[in-house]
């Protein structure tokens, strides 16, 4: 029975976000202008002002599946990239972490463990994505997991115009999020803003690999495996073979290294994972 009312509660919920959601969408593309630029989504060329919603959509799809999703697509090998990751942030007393476009929680959560198993002083982690059904997947799992509330906070915003004062943060991390919106600059130029002073900017993304034989088997997977995987665990390829789509438009290493630098970021590195098929950047606002 109370399984039976929580079914119901979601749903509810759900169609509340969704209404709400799509009205403001509707609002924004009201706005529209007839010489709205033409952008990506994966290969499909789209008015600026479509893509935000079309992306929505893909992450509303995906939401209850996107970690089942994970393992299958990357063999699981995303788990030990996500703790590298967390490895080279090394968190320390004080962190003020917001974790943008994080709804599931796994950095966050990494985080929060790292922080309880050094014994960590004055840490918080603020999770920040546009997308509420994956900000709803990730507050499940944290009430599951039987997180602090006190360390940690929930936030939907847009990454492009985040609603967080300058100088709030001293670390700034988005994994596997930033390939998905419609002005990488105007993100980047967000993530210097809210940090603070010797913050640190990381970011996780999907790049291209350093061999061409193996980039070309790559492509093989990911476009022949990936979407036919979505299909049969998720029961939607759609959303996969813009996934696979999106990664292949993303800038390679030293251009989007580049771009965090023409964001005034200082310091700049990256460091490739499994022969570049993410890499790791890192950045500091000096």
């Amino acid at each position: 029975m109370a399984s039976s009312i929580h079914k119901v509660q979601r749903l509810l919920n759900r169609h509340f976000i969704n209404t709400h959601f799509r009205h403001a969408l509707r609002l924004s593309t009201q706005q529209s202008t007839k010489d709205d630029k033409e952008t990506h989504f994966g290969f499909e060329k789209v008015k600026e002002s479509e893509k935000h919603k079309k992306v929505f959509e893909v992450f509303e799809n995906v939401a209850l599946d996107y970690d089942i999703m994970n393992d299958a697509m990357s063999l699981g090998i995303h788990r030990l990239w996500k703790d590298y990751f967390m490895w080279s942030l090394l968190p320390t007393d004080g962190t003020k972490l917001l974790d943008v476009a994080g709804g599931t929680g796994d950095i966050a959560f990494r985080f929060i463990n790292y922080v309880k198993n050094n014994n960590l002083k004055d840490c918080h982690v603020t999770i920040s994505d546009i997308n509420p059904h994956m900000l709803e997947v990730g507050k499940l799992r944290s009430s599951k997991l039987g997180h602090n509330t006190n360390i940690i906070s929930w936030k939907e915003a847009n990454a492009e115009q985040l609603d967080f004062e300058d100088n709030m943060f001293n670390v700034y991390t988005i994994a596997f999020g930033i390939r998905n919106v419609t002005h990488i600059d105007k993100v980047l130029s967000e993530a210097y803003r809210v940090l603070q002073p010797g913050g640190r900017f990381m970011c996780m993304e999907f790049s291209h690999l350093e061999n061409s034989m193996a980039q070309w088997l790559y492509d093989q997977y990911s476009f022949q495996i990936i979407p036919v995987l979505g299909q049969v665990i998720a029961g939607k390829w759609q959303p996969y073979k813009y996934l696979v789509e999106s990664i292949r438009q993303f800038p390679n290493q030293e251009h989007f290294k580049q771009m965090i630098e023409e964001a005034g970021f200082r310091q700049v590195s990256y460091d490739n994972l499994t022969l570049g098929v993410v890499s790791i950047h890192s950045g500091y606002k000096l």
